[in-house]
């Protein structure tokens, strides 16, 4: 039977990913020969994905900072950057220019044109037309393991396959997308097809799906669901889950036979397509989902107040990232910002599925209502920005990291306190101690909740601070880590802002989400990208590099 398609809808980043069983127990060599074969396996491994950072001493000027200058400085240093041939072996990806003057020259790496799956290279030069630095991942295997890219399979089959392998059902969110890849997996490289597909229900997914471009075969799979007619605008007023008076935008409309009503459509915003809160019914079913309308300019029923808090909360986070970063939305282009509110029954949850927010009532004993914590809007939504830049792959450290980042910005918009969650949870679970989701300034305090989880812990079973106390998880549980791990490099942010205050960190990790980071960067990238964007912005040997080294090295990140 033909899929069907509904709206385009978005978002998939969850405050809280679902318990998956463990699959596998990872068994332990019993002989050298097996000892050897792991070896060699880690050490491929190592070399398909090498973190790369240079940085210039004796800056090189160019007549621009253009593309192709930046692969003549590639080419002119092979050895420095240890990426062979990149006039053949790279592709351009985007550019773009900040507002210190400075322009970033983003590549993928490729086999004939075919970009290697989490091989990004950036080359960034300063005001002055000069190579500065260089940052990324390399696949060095690349060039000792030469890869076929052809294919006998069509994209459709390819699809097929995928569909099949994630149980999707007969409704998708929005057409899957397909991309011919190099794909580095367990020691052979592929060419693979990339087949993206999105679905809501009961069991939500934004999958990922690699399927090999000549057998069928799914090599490789991960959900990257991330867990929390136009008119003229209008003021409105609303009230909240916890009955704070809302100042709102929406929107007059006129359905038949019934006069003029009031949608929670905010177009008030130039360049923005819109902030848009959909009522998803408490079902599964997207279809079905519609534009919250009123009989009033006065959303004050029990049943509005969670659609206001989403409405309200969409446009603070919104105005964030325009005033403090100069960011229009999510994608930065002014795309259209959709939530949608009663998502299923009792669900504790909220999530970005890479097209909009979906925010679940809560079962009222462990959480009220999700959409009603600022912090939790802040946070769904940032995941749609690192979708749109860095696009960190959602699990083991780079995933812990769109984890944290979603987090910090979170604490940075709701700036009460450095704690995730405390607006969300139920009178029942305070009763029991638990406050709050996540803690910034001391993940001790929290107790990991989810005992699949908590089976990895060393430190008793609380989220850990430092490197000392990272959970080893398999893929298999929270995406290796992404919501547990994720707190040591919270706790990173949180230390340097006591330093520097929460504007500067603001500016500093928002240049090195948007600047420095790769789909594929681990902790160490991180710390390397937050101290550059520290040097960026207020110059070596100043009070925020030192603060942005300190903090790291409190958490045990080098």
């Amino acid at each position: 039977m033909k899929k069907k398609f509904i709206l385009p809808v978005a978002l998939s980043s969850a405050m809280l990913a679902g318990s998956i069983p463990v699959s596998s127990v990872f068994a332990q060599p019993a002989d050298s020969k097996a000892q050897s074969s792991v070896q060699a396996s880690k050490v491929w491994n190592e070399k398909a994905s090498v973190p790369l950072f240079v940085k210039e001493k004796f800056a090189e000027k160019f007549s621009s900072s253009s593309s192709s200058n930046a692969l003549n400085y590639l080419k002119k240093n092979e050895g420095k950057t240890g990426i062979k041939n990149p006039d053949k072996n790279l592709k351009v990806k985007n550019i773009q220019k900040d507002k210190l003057g400075m322009t970033h020259v983003r590549y993928n790496q490729a086999v004939n044109g075919v970009s290697v799956e989490g091989s990004e290279v950036v080359v960034h030069f300063n005001k002055n037309n000069e190579v500065v630095s260089v940052n990324g991942r390399i696949n060095q295997n690349i060039a000792e393991d030469p890869v076929d890219t052809t294919v006998s399979l069509s994209s459709d089959a390819a699809l097929k396959s995928a569909l099949s392998s994630v149980n999707a059902p007969e409704e998708l969110t929005y057409e899957p997308s397909t991309e011919l890849v190099v794909l580095p997996f367990e020691g052979e490289h592929y060419t693979a097809y990339k087949v993206n597909v999105n679905f809501m229900g009961e069991e939500p997914g934004n999958w990922f799906v690699f399927v090999d471009a000549n057998t069928g075969k799914v090599i490789d799979q991960y959900n990257g669901l991330m867990h929390a007619n136009e008119g003229k605008s209008q003021k409105g007023v609303g009230k909240g889950v916890h009955g704070e008076h809302r100042e709102l935008h929406i929107t007059q409309v006129k359905e038949p036979n019934s006069g003029t009503k009031f949608a929670l459509a905010d177009y008030s915003h130039e360049n923005l397509g819109g902030i848009e809160t959909y009522d998803a019914k408490n079902d599964n079913t997207s279809s079905n989902d519609t534009l919250y309308v009123g009989n009033s300019a006065a959303f004050i029923g029990d049943y509005d107040r969670a659609l206001v808090d989403a409405h309200y909360n969409s446009e603070k986070v919104y105005e964030y990232f325009l005033n403090e970063h100069g960011r229009n939305s999510l994608d930065g282009e002014g795309m259209a910002i959709i939530s949608k509110v009663h998502y299923g029954t009792n669900y504790n949850n909220a999530s970005w599925n890479g097209r909009w927010m979906t925010y679940g009532d809560g079962d009222g004993i462990f959480m009220t209502s999700l959409s009603a914590g600022l912090d939790v809007a802040a946070h769904e939504m940032t995941h749609g920005v690192i979708t749109h830049s860095a696009n960190l792959v959602y699990r083991n450290q780079s995933g812990a990291l769109n984890e944290s980042f979603a987090d910090v910005f979170g604490a940075l918009v709701d700036d009460s306190d450095w704690e995730m969650g405390e607006d969300i949870m139920a009178p029942a679970a305070k009763a029991e101690g638990v406050t709050v989701l996540r803690s910034l300034s001391n993940p001790n305090s929290v107790i990991v909740s989810n005992e699949q989880r908590r089976a990895y812990s060393t430190n008793g079973g609380v989220y850990p601070d430092h490197m000392d106390e990272f959970y080893n998880m398999p893929t298999s549980v929270d995406g290796g880590g992404v919501h547990v791990n994720s707190s040591i490099t919270n706790h990173a942010a949180y230390l340097i802002a006591q330093e520097i205050g929460r504007e500067k960190l603001g500016q500093i990790y928002y240049r090195a989400l948007t600047v420095y980071l790769t789909s594929n960067s681990d902790f160490s990238d991180a710390r390397e990208a937050v101290v550059q964007s520290a040097i960026d912005l207020y110059g070596e040997g100043s009070v925020e590099v030192a603060a942005a080294n300190a903090g790291f090295d409190a958490v045990g990140i080098y």
